[in-house]
């Protein structure tokens, strides 16, 4: 049978842990015996387990909390700690209970002789493959509190960097929104009004005035209809979006968009540069590192390029020759500065000063997006009003005309 137990070895830290034997006295008496003291013995359900760790997904840990977890942890490390008690001491400090659960179950495989990456491996959806790998790295070479700092940049660099993209897009979206709910209101109960109005005059109605009313007509009386076939749409959208031939057309069309394809060819590029730099400068080798940047892009055609170039440096061909080949994708200086890098040893360093001047550059283009943008948003909201108030305005003249 198997039993959760709680001891005190001779050190004085309380160890937990999950063993086998017969019953619960065996247990305690082998816990003696090593010249610790047992504090609790009891019956472990594996039922019970698979339940706990079905539940940790149930929330998540962000990127906020994971860049918390890696500062303090790599200041206590470096401070002199001991991994398991600087854990015990993150662990007691989180309120979130999905991290807290995962970081017990970090303590428990570092005190069963595991390590702190081959722990981290069995929640995927909240260490990347890039964190595990520098953690690994960080551990063979006995550098882990420096390598959890490195870590610890990265994140806040994608944390900023995501912060700041969707900071620029909160205004048109709340825009957008705003001016849908409006109309929806309008054709619901202002268009109703004049439709009334109309049927009286008894004129015959253009045809962007029926088509209005034809809106209003299906919201007025078949809203649910209308959400249901909306709602459709999109999930019909989401499912084509999912296949692979489609994706890939998306993700091209996306990066040939006037201003938002240059944003996101350099947001790719700083991903690109800062991931292998921190790889290659953990001590992971070029393949490895290509194949973990791999899984980090978002765009189906980085991914393949990417894929690529790790293929071609096995045969022996020079990273910069699969940069400078797809110009289309990552900018002259990219190919450039990696070779630089090949002839001088210092591929790391180019890497990361890439890095550095792209994610100047988003910076840069992000804080003028809603500016770019909102001149577009007027164009289309005039539109919207301007077809709006012709349709509903051209049957009037239509009639004073006859009248006249």
């Amino acid at each position: 049978m198997k039993f959760k137990y709680k001891e005190q070895n001779k050190e004085g830290k309380i160890v937990e842990g999950v063993a086998e034997s017969t019953d619960t006295f065996s247990l305690a008496r082998e816990i003696r015996e090593r010249g610790s003291v047992p504090l609790s013995v009891k019956e472990f359900s594996e039922k019970a387990k698979g339940l706990s760790m079905n539940l940790e997904f149930l929330g998540r840990v962000s990127l906020s909390e994971k860049i918390m977890f890696t500062n303090n942890l790599s200041g206590m490390l470096s401070a002199g700690l001991s991994l398991v008690r600087a854990l015990t001491v993150l662990e007691k400090q989180t309120t979130n209970q999905t991290f807290k659960n995962i970081l017990q179950s970090l303590i428990d495989d570092i005190n069963k002789g595991g390590t702190l990456s081959s722990g981290m491996k069995k929640y995927p959806k909240v260490f990347s493959g890039v964190f595990i790998s520098m953690v690994h790295s960080g551990e063979e070479s006995g550098g882990l509190p420096k390598t959890l700092s490195e870590i610890g940049v990265t994140l806040k660099k994608t944390y900023e960097l995501n912060k700041k993209i969707k900071g620029a897009l909160i205004y048109p979206s709340v825009i957008i929104v705003v001016i849908f709910v409006i109309g929806i209101l309008m054709m619901i109960y202002v268009v109703p009004t004049l439709t009334a109005t109309f049927a009286d005059i008894g004129t015959e109605l253009p045809a962007s005035t029926r088509f209005i009313i034809f809106i209003s007509d299906t919201l007025s009386h078949n809203f649910l209809m209308f959400a249901l076939v909306v709602a459709t749409f999109i999930g019909a959208g989401v499912l084509v979006g999912k296949l692979k031939t489609t994706q890939r057309y998306f993700d091209l069309f996306i990066l040939r968009i006037p201003m938002l394809g240059t944003l996101l060819k350099e947001m790719n590029t700083a991903r690109t540069a800062r991931t292998l730099s921190s790889l290659l400068a953990s001590g992971v080798d070029l393949s490895k590192a290509l194949s973990i940047t791999e899984e980090v892009l978002q765009n189906v055609h980085y991914k393949e390029l990417i894929h690529n170039a790790a293929m071609s440096i096995e045969k022996g061909v020079a990273l910069s020759v699969s940069f400078k080949e797809n110009t289309n994708l990552y900018p002259v200086m990219m190919g450039e500065m990696i070779e630089v890098g090949e002839e001088t040893g210092k591929l790391s360093s180019m890497l990361i000063d890439i890095a550095s001047f792209y994610e100047s550059e988003v910076d840069n283009k992000t804080k003028n997006l809603s500016t770019i943008i909102e001149p577009v948003l007027m164009v289309f909201i005039g539109g919207a009003v301007g077809f709006f108030a012709v349709a509903m305005i051209k049957p009037m003249y239509s009639v004073m005309d006859t009248i006249k």
